[in-house]
């Protein structure tokens, strides 16, 4: 049986940008989150021996924090591939200057492009309801700065405001604003497909089957608790100044030694899935 052997084209990651990219709400039964660029990871870890990652996303990050937390940071990293996502929760303010966005977005493009062989932007995605629809404008306007840089400096971009399935609901974690676990998988699948991965699901943009729509008592159940567990203390943290990054760093950078680390998988010799990472200093 003939077998057919594909060199691995990238050996290096780094993940740039806010609570959509530090993986929010695929919570693990420890705590921590495993997003989509986790499991982006985990799938290109698996056909590169001496594959290295790092994660070095914030949740509540604004774009002006990220250019100035985040990409000199990334960008001394030279990884082959740099994924930046960005100035969505910009977007979702009362007061944004989309002018400044578009700015820093820009700036963050210029710093991260030269120091990596790949560079890759989204379209983030959108879930469907009035919400949405409220900052629709400023979405599409940040997602039109997106296209432009990205045909400007040679990115991919990788449209999941597009995708059908992203927009439903059941996607999306109890506080409306996190991918659940099987929108993270599918984020991953766009992601790795976009840079030339084997696909493993070449359908993850499909929508999800029909289904009983919650009657009037459950959805308005579900506001209450959304009120009261996410949208009460989201506007105390606005009307209060504070971030739900305050304090944070992302999950491979060293607040002590002030820099980021890799990790790599365990045991890199083995072919099949990567279940393990080991931290490799700079």
């Amino acid at each position: 049986m003939q077998t057919n052997t594909v060199s691995p084209p990238y050996s290096s990651l780094v993940a740039v940008g806010d609570s959509f990219t530090e993986g929010m709400s695929d919570l693990l039964p420890d705590g921590s989150y495993r997003g989509w660029a986790d499991l982006l990871a985990t799938r290109m870890a698996a056909s590169t021996p001496g594959f290295r990652y790092a994660n070095l996303a914030v949740r509540g990050k604004l774009i002006g924090q990220i250019v100035e937390e985040q990409v000199d940071v990334a960008a001394a990293m030279n990884a082959d591939v740099v994924t930046l996502v960005g100035g969505l929760n910009d977007t979702l303010r009362p007061k944004c200057d989309m002018g400044r966005v578009r700015g820093l977005l820009t700036e963050a493009v210029e710093r991260l492009s030269p120091s990596c062989r790949q560079l890759v932007l989204m379209r983030s995605p959108g879930r469907r309801g009035p919400v949405l629809e409220r900052f629709r404008p400023r979405m599409e306007e940040l997602f039109a700065c997106v296209d432009e840089l990205a045909a400007k400096h040679g990115a991919l971009v990788v449209d999941l405001y597009g995708s059908p399935a992203l927009g439903d609901p059941r996607l999306w974690d109890v506080d409306r604003l996190h991918l659940t676990a099987e929108g993270h998988r599918r984020v991953a699948e766009a992601v790795g497909q976009a840079l030339g991965y084997e696909p493993r699901d070449a359908q993850w943009h499909a929508p999800l089957p029909a289904s009983v729509p919650p009657t009037w008592p459950a959805r308005r159940v579900a506001d209450v608790r959304f009120a009261r567990q996410h949208l009460l203390p989201w506007i105390g943290r606005r009307l209060t100044g504070r971030s739900s990054g305050d304090g944070r760093t992302g999950a491979h950078f060293s607040a002590e030694l002030g820099k980021p680390f890799w990790v790599s998988p365990v045991d890199d010799t083995d072919p099949g899935p990567v279940t393990d990472w080991r931290r490799v200093d700079l």
